[in-house]
């Protein structure tokens, strides 16, 4: 929790306000009771109405002044809290910005939502209201007892009694506590993790009639949440009776113990009065830190889950000093490549070394597993090899920075990922100052711009998140027209024409290869007739390279690529 607090540094001139002025609302708070206990005993026990009008002017003076102090650090607090869990929001998004897939893998999206969001806000909440219990509540709790023993060292043995008490009560309550309200945000990720799939997968729920074993997976770890809180809440119900209780004996003490100390002269009726008050003060300070009890140990978890997110150190960093190749065409080559994902007992891929230049299409093919996605994944730095080197213009992706490496790179995902937003701002993803020509351009050559143009508003047709007004094959049409648009010297397109028609197929390769004569393309594909033509075809199988060469040649030297072409022609195709 501690670590989080350097996040106020910028609000150190804020904090020293919210003191201030919370300081001078307790002084003013622990000063109205004795002021009281003059107009009793100086003004009402003796009649003297003048004595109660000044007095009472100075209390109701003390009490403005209280409620101003009041507003001013409530208000200073709400700033310094809510700007403080805005910049640690902003410093969670960089740092996960900057991992690598690894860390993404191992954290979980749906628990780093949950911390960048729900995480987040209870430990924006516990600033905001702790910078005034914190503050104020020791004030009044050390200054009542102050004002106390002034009043009555006698009677003020009740509060060394009591309080003790309520000290207990509340450490203990805070040890079985804590431990459920970290239990709670794991339970609350759980919840985040079915709600994410469900809302993600409903398309396939439904196709699979699950639906009514998503909503009991969903019911059960929405009820796992529920009882935890249930259990928490029950606990701290048990509080707020048992200090109201506590509360009640004390001023039943008081006022036996005061009466026999008044009917013997020893003390006047409004120190009583006053005493009852510094008491209920003290009392009340203590409550306010038993809020807070409720309130810490939720924040000290998640401030737990924030940090983990941030000390995190990415797998992926530029190197000290980056290098940049004079030659900007776009050529790759693989050296002896190796890589294996965390954890797994096999490499994805092993020894792979293959040249991609300018001008050239180099296609990928092979089996499903074989390595292929993971292959071109190296080449934008996603993740790191394990040995060997991959390099992009003679140059090592490792000693280059991340942000000059990809500037290179057109990237086409398997999975096509559209925002929302317009038609034509999702294609100027790719290059953020494009003109309006440049991106009808891409569409066109994307084979995109006669189902852009039926659309109602054509280029400012706005797509739903995740583009799920659209068709598989439209999206990744448009993913591909967003690489276009960038000019990149190399392309990268992971099997980006699955959802496409034959037909399309065929116009949308015709349109890259005038479009991409000085760019290296590299194409992962399924489909025999997409390679084809390709100037080097790869076969992959278990993550190795066991054929590289064109389409005719491959035929006759790989059995793998033989039994690939099979099973997609006919023998007149093939012949």
């Amino acid at each position: 929790m501690v670590k989080i607090f350097r996040f106020l540094k910028p609000y150190i001139w804020n904090l020293f306000w919210v003191i201030v002025f919370l300081f001078a609302q307790a002084i003013a708070e622990l000063y109205l009771p004795t002021l009281m206990s003059e107009v009793v005993n100086n003004g009402m026990m003796k009649g003297d109405t003048g004595y109660i009008w000044k007095y009472g002017s100075y209390m109701l003076l003390v009490a403005l002044g209280s409620s101003f102090c009041s507003i001013v650090g409530s208000y200073l607090s709400s700033i310094t809290g809510m700007g403080c869990g805005r910049d640690i929001r902003d410093s969670v998004f960089s740092r996960v910005e900057s991992y690598s897939l690894n860390e993404f893998d191992k954290i979980g999206t749906a628990s780093l939502i949950t911390r960048t969001t729900n995480d987040i806000i209870q430990v924006q909440t516990l600033l905001v209201m702790g910078l005034r219990f914190m503050v104020f509540a020791p004030i009044m709790c050390v200054g009542g007892i102050i004002m106390a023993y002034s009043k009555d060292k006698q009677l003020t043995l009740i509060l060394a009694v009591v309080l003790p008490v309520m000290l207990i009560l509340i450490g203990t309550l805070a040890t079985v506590i804590v431990p459920l309200f970290k239990a709670m945000q794991i339970k609350l990720d759980k919840v985040n993790l079915v709600l994410r799939e469900n809302l993600t997968g409903i398309r396939v729920i439904r196709a699979f009639n699950r639906l009514a074993s998503e909503n009991q997976r969903f019911e059960a770890a929405n009820r796992d949440l529920t009882d935890n809180a249930i259990r928490v809440n029950k606990i701290m119900a048990l509080i707020q009776p048992a200090m109201i209780i506590i509360m009640n004996l004390t001023s039943i003490a008081i006022i036996w113990f005061g009466g026999h100390r008044i009917s013997q002269n020893i003390m006047q009726v409004g120190d009583m009065m006053a005493f009852i008050q510094y008491a209920m003060q003290v009392m009340f300070s203590i409550i306010m830190v038993t809020i807070m009890f409720v309130m810490v140990p939720r924040a000290q978890a998640s401030a737990a889950r924030i940090n983990e997110v941030l000390e995190v150190e990415p797998g992926i960093k530029d190197p000290p000093e980056s290098i940049m190749s004079d030659s900007q065409r776009g050529h790759v080559e693989f050296r002896d490549v190796t890589f294996s994902y965390p954890g797994a007992e096999l490499p994805a891929i092993s020894n792979i070394s293959f040249n991609a230049s300018p001008g050239e299409v180099t296609a990928i093919i092979g089996g499903t597993g074989s390595g292929k996605s993971t292959l071109i994944n190296l080449i934008p730095r996603f993740y790191d090899v394990d040995s060997g080197s991959v390099l992009v213009d003679g140059v090592d992706v490792r000693q280059m920075n991340q942000k000059d490496l990809r500037a290179k790179i057109g990237f086409v995902p398997q999975t096509p990922v559209l925002f929302s937003g317009t038609v034509a701002e999702n294609i100027r993803y790719g290059k953020a100052d494009a003109t309006d020509e440049e991106i009808t351009h891409a569409a066109e050559v994307a084979q995109a711009s006669e189902f852009i143009t039926a659309l109602k508003d054509g280029y400012e047709s706005m797509i739903a998140q995740g583009g799920t007004n659209l068709s598989g094959g439209q999206k990744q049409r448009l993913s591909i027209a967003r690489a276009l648009v960038r000019k990149p010297g190399i392309y990268i397109l992971d099997d980006s024409f699955s959802a496409l028609d034959f037909k399309t197929d065929a116009r949308l390769r015709a349109g890259l290869k005038k479009e991409t004569t000085t760019s290296t393309v590299i194409i992962v594909a399924q489909r025999v007739g997409t390679v084809m033509d390709a100037d080097r075809i790869i076969v992959l199988d278990e993550g190795r390279i066991v054929g590289m060469g064109r389409h005719k040649e491959l035929i006759v030297s790989c059995n793998v690529y033989r039994e690939i072409v099979s099973s997609q022609l006919s023998e007149e195709e093939i012949a």
